[in-house]
């Protein structure tokens, strides 16, 4: 007797006709045709059963906050952090916790059930901080909420980065951050990266860096997260967030990077939707993309997870908590568009990014949490592809979110007049 039994469900590794049986908000059984009964039974019908979305790189104090107090004009970094600079002071506890909660809702909508959200310490007050802390006790219960101390203004650059950064962790924020490329100099921005790692493995931490968020192929900070990574025995412990610059960098030089990254074990985490957006501003014609080199990265055996970034806030004015979209655009950008390269997106946005974020109790396997998604498309392809509709949220065993199946409208002759959204989806090869 199950708790929850899905019948006939399709998986990311391409199983098909496969049952998951749950027992006590865990994953009892998964075999084709389980026996059994169960006090709900949900029948996916060929559909994909999917692990949690997650999102490991994210701005949860900023969200939402779009015009608040004028609108990105110039739709630059540079402007973007100015204009997060004149909300800090207008931020509050109760508007930062009830922006929060709404995107929560968003993602818990999506499927996406694991967030690592950069918090900015350099406001003395550490009101963000403390607002995200209640908000990772709300939503315990829905959403893995990661926080992550991040001096926006520059861990040297800010008068109090590091003593506020402190402070941070020490309140029980999770992850040590940085920005090393916004520091004064070159110099302070790898003494920044140096310090950082040592704060991290002084307290048994990870680490995750805003790092080379540029289109100057000379920044170069993550050649030293790489080394100083390795100095700190920090392997597998370490983000390094954007690389956008690695996109400019000559090609002799990426020969020698790329393996030094993989050496030291760093997650690489781009965020497509933002990096094609912000990216090649001072650019004429031709523009660049400014997107990381995610199919290189990955063919070296670097684990490249995609990050969602920004909803509605001073960088970006869209967005919707839908790592699908994430997904679709690192599609386009990245070129990824063969069989096998698009499956990569899909696990960009699930297992890649669960492993980038350190989290051990995750995926579609006996003994794990019983936290899945039914999503309205057949394979990981077709889901990129439709954006499919999240139709059941499953966490720890209970369904907390449900969608109805998106319908296609036809009137061609000779055709239903009403269909589900991937019956005409032609099967895929390979």
């Amino acid at each position: 007797m199950f708790d929850l039994l899905v019948r006939n469900a399709n998986l990311p590794d391409g199983r098909t006709g496969i049952d998951i049986g749950v027992t006590g908000g865990w994953i009892a059984a998964i075999e084709p045709k389980l026996g059994g009964e169960a006090g709900h039974v949900i029948d996916a019908s060929g559909r994909l059963v999917s692990p949690p979305f997650v999102d490991p790189h994210f701005h949860m104090d900023a969200t939402l906050s779009l015009g608040i107090p004028r609108l990105n004009r110039s739709g630059t970094l540079l402007e973007g952090i100015a204009l997060w600079g004149e909300l800090k002071p207008l931020l509050t506890h109760e508007a930062v916790i009830g922006r929060a909660l709404r995107y929560c809702d968003m993602a818990v909508s999506q499927g996406l059930l694991a967030i690592r959200s950069h918090v900015d310490v350099c406001d003395d007050r550490l009101l963000a901080v403390e607002a995200l802390l209640e908000v990772k006790r709300l939503v315990k219960p829905y959403i893995e909420l990661q926080l992550v101390a991040f001096p926006q203004d520059g861990f040297y650059r800010s008068a109090n980065g590091e003593a506020n950064l402190l402070r941070a962790l020490d309140l029980g924020v999770d992850v040590v951050g940085g920005i090393p490329h916004f520091e004064r100099t070159m110099t302070e921005g790898a003494a920044s990266v140096r310090r950082l790692c040592e704060i991290a493995a002084d307290r048994g931490l990870q680490v995750d860096l805003h790092c080379d968020e540029t289109d100057d192929p000379m920044s170069r900070h993550i050649e030293t997260l790489a080394a100083e990574t390795v100095r700190a025995g920090l392997q597998d412990r370490v983000v390094g967030s954007h690389l956008t610059s690695m996109h400019s960098m000559n090609n002799y030089y990426v020969s020698k990077l790329i393996p030094l990254i993989a050496e030291a074990r760093i997650h690489a985490v781009p965020n497509p939707l933002i990096n094609i957006t912000l990216q090649g501003r001072h650019d004429t014609y031709p523009k660049r993309r400014g997107m990381t080199r995610v199919p290189e990265l990955m063919a070296a055996g670097i684990n490249v997870a995609f990050g969602q970034d920004c909803c509605m806030d001073p960088w970006y004015s869209l967005g919707s908590a839908d790592m699908l979209d994430v997904a679709h655009m690192a599609v386009h950008v990245g070129q990824m568009t063969s069989l096998a390269a698009m499956r990569q997106a899909y696990d960009a946005v699930t297992i890649n990014s669960a492993k980038a974020m350190g989290i051990e109790d995750y995926g579609l396997e006996i003994g794990r949490t019983a936290s899945f998604v039914v999503l309205q498309a057949r394979d990981p392809i077709e889901a990129i592809r439709l954006r499919a509709t999240r139709l059941t949220v499953v966490r720890a065993g209970k369904v907390i979110a449900q969608t109805q199946a998106r319908e296609s409208q036809l009137t061609l002759e000779g055709r239903p007049a009403s269909l589900d959204a991937s019956t005409y989806a032609p099967p895929l090869g390979g």
